[in-house]
């Protein structure tokens, strides 16, 4: 991470209940690009680093013969046992609550990595020289994210957007100017490089990917409410005494932006880099 931040437990504290109301899903079409670049047959082991609530490693358990995800935050762990459980495939997932930076952990080789919008809070050149010994022969690494540069509008869309900026507004108002962290701050964001920091562990590539996005999304005012304490800058536990004042001014705001308490969305596009373990790409 930055020279000026360090990683606590309260990261994403309180956040998981929201996660899987509240995130925009990824593109549909994800698992089925990977299956194609990566070969995958439904054998093989994943390893999610920074799984949250399991929202990749479920979506991707089809593809392989067993799942570990790996996340320091209880709360996630628990969703993601949940998650696992309702969508029948607890049998072949494993939950594991440690950092990345614990890893090997005992854990075995694996097949492929995913880190699915969670590597930029992680000690990167630790992490991913440890998953890279971690990758059996052949093995790859993808880092998953939703496209950054794309523009989304609602335009034709029957419902008004959520009002954003004064949704971040409201958010400075209550919590202070600069991006809040867990016990810390985050003045300049978190950091970027990821293609600097994978090749200089010894990954080949990188391999991109874009699965295209776009789909209407219709989002209720609980939704987006909930999009909110699902992000570490504005989790629940960050607003103390004032959470329930700060509730109800967001609901209001949402309120006032749409009549039926209804907004359109559309899905991100999902941009995936795929870097081999190996020199040469198989």
């Amino acid at each position: 991470m930055t020279a000026d931040w360090e990683w606590d437990d309260t990261l994403f504290s309180g956040t998981a209940a929201h996660y899987r109301r509240g995130r925009l899903p990824y593109a549909p079409g994800l698992a089925d690009v990977l299956a194609e670049v990566l070969r995958l047959d439904g054998r093989g082991r994943l390893i999610d680093v920074g799984c949250g609530p399991g929202t990749l490693a479920l979506g991707l358990a089809h593809l392989f013969g067993e799942v570990v995800g790996v996340d320091p935050d209880s709360g996630m762990i628990s969703e993601a046992g949940r998650g696992a459980a309702e969508a029948g495939v607890a049998g072949k997932t494993r939950w594991v609550r440690a950092r990345a930076e614990d890893l090997p952990a005992g854990l075995g080789t694996f097949t492929v990595a995913t880190f699915g919008q969670s590597f930029h809070w992680m000690d990167r050149d630790l992490v991913a020289a440890t998953t890279r010994d971690m990758l059996r022969p052949g093995g790859a690494l993808a880092h998953i994210s939703d496209v950054k540069t794309e523009t989304r509008t609602v335009e034709g869309l029957p419902h008004p957007a959520a009002p954003y900026a004064a949704m971040e507004e409201l958010v400075r108002r209550y919590l202070g100017p600069v991006r809040r962290a867990g016990r810390g701050v985050l003045p300049h964001g978190t950091p970027g490089g990821e293609a600097a920091v994978l090749a200089g562990a010894g990954f080949s590539g990188p391999q991109r990917h874009v699965v295209p996005g776009g789909q209407a999304l219709e989002r209720t005012c609980d939704d987006v409410v909930a999009g909110v304490f699902s992000m570490s800058f504005s989790a629940p536990h960050l607003f103390g005494t004032r959470l329930d004042d700060f509730e109800a001014d967001l609901r209001r705001l949402l309120r006032e932006a749409s009549s039926s308490g209804l907004f359109s969305e559309r899905r991100p596009g999902t941009e995936v880099f795929v870097w081999w373990r190996d020199p040469a790409e198989p």
